[in-house]
């Protein structure tokens, strides 16, 4: 049997990799602390509870299973927070990946696939965004994975521990099986955000800054269905098992849409009118992101199979659906 450390399992892209990882044969160990987690998305391997602060139980872990590799997901992801605290997203986003990274080396474990972001760039010289794009973060969220990618390269370079760190632009739709999906606390997610306002749970979805140098005023971003991340990094874990040496790259679709094309094919794909709002830019917000996978695409085989927005925001309103569905039968009992 073998075994995949998943930490950040029981979040949103964590499960949709652990899903991916037991269709593929491997048995995947979720190592989460339920922060923004849940319990009931880990359904394809054990459970684990934890965090990355406490280094007897993540010897506790190693010691338990014998892991031919770890998957990284565990992180606080919020950029808007980041900037208002950036203090716990280094404690929590750096500090936490050194301890991984040590207790990997304490137990023999030399290969790690890592949940990076776009947001390592900072503002786009030009879209789609390539790997030698400057990286050039404008948030502490974005600096915190930075951070941590050139950690990795110390790593490989010191001791061989070998990784592959995707850069991906904006995770969403759902699991197309419906078993799993989106489900923050608090939900910041566009995404969602819309779908909610379309289902008459949120008055309205707020668009933050319209004065954008975009053909509409308001931010572009690429958004990758969630299923098509969790098989890249199924891919990048393969490759490191058959002995390729570490590597960055972008996973988007390389098409942008403004957050008003978003919402306009939110309204067609539900059928429910969409109320909008305007309020001021947030800070950390680029302008326009997008991302040139073409090298992940040569390299690995990787290509996107539900790439087109009206496919992501469906398979998200069908998850939506059935988990508001989930949360009245609940208040009803």
């Amino acid at each position: 049997m073998s075994y995949v450390l998943v930490t950040g399992g029981a979040g949103y892209i964590g499960s949709h990799a652990c899903k991916a990882l037991a269709k593929a044969g491997y048995t995947p160990v979720v190592f989460d602390n339920l922060v923004y987690g849940h319990e009931w998305a880990v359904q394809w391997g054990p459970f684990e509870r934890g965090d990355l602060a406490d280094e007897t139980r993540l010897n506790e872990v190693f010691a338990r299973y014998d892991f031919a590799a770890v998957m990284h997901f565990a992180a606080y992801a919020y950029v808007g927070e980041s900037v208002g605290e950036p203090g716990k997203y280094y404690r929590n986003n750096v500090a936490g990946t050194l301890n991984l990274l040590d207790a990997m080396r304490r137990h023999g474990v030399n290969k790690i696939v890592f949940s990076s972001t776009c947001a390592t760039y900072g503002e786009a010289e030009v879209i789609p965004i390539p790997e030698t794009h400057a990286q050039q973060p404008i948030n502490p969220y974005g600096a915190s994975k930075l951070m941590v990618e050139r950690i990795l390269k110390d790593y490989d370079s010191a001791y061989g521990l070998r990784f592959v760190a995707l850069r991906y632009f904006n995770a969403a739709g759902a699991d197309p099986d419906g078993e799993i999906g989106e489900d923050h606390e608090p939900e910041t997610h566009l995404i969602p955000l819309v779908l909610d306002a379309a289902a008459g749970v949120r008055d309205s979805i707020m668009i933050n800054g319209t004065d954008y140098d975009t053909p509409d005023g308001t931010c572009i971003r690429d958004y990758i269905h969630v299923t098509d991340l969790a098989n890249a990094h199924l891919l990048a874990l393969q490759a490191l098992l058959r002995g390729e040496q570490s590597r960055a790259y972008n996973l988007g679709n390389g098409k942008g849409y403004s957050i008003r094309e978003l919402i306009e094919v939110a309204a067609s794909v539900t059928g429910k009118e969409i109320p909008v709002q305007y309020g001021p830019r947030r800070p950390g917000d680029a302008p326009a992101l997008a991302g040139d996978a073409a090298v992940i695409s040569r390299e690995l085989g990787w290509q996107p199979t539900l790439g087109a927005l009206e496919t992501i925001i469906e398979t998200a309103w069908k998850w939506h659906m059935k988990k508001l569905k989930v949360s009245s039968e609940k208040v009803e009992s």
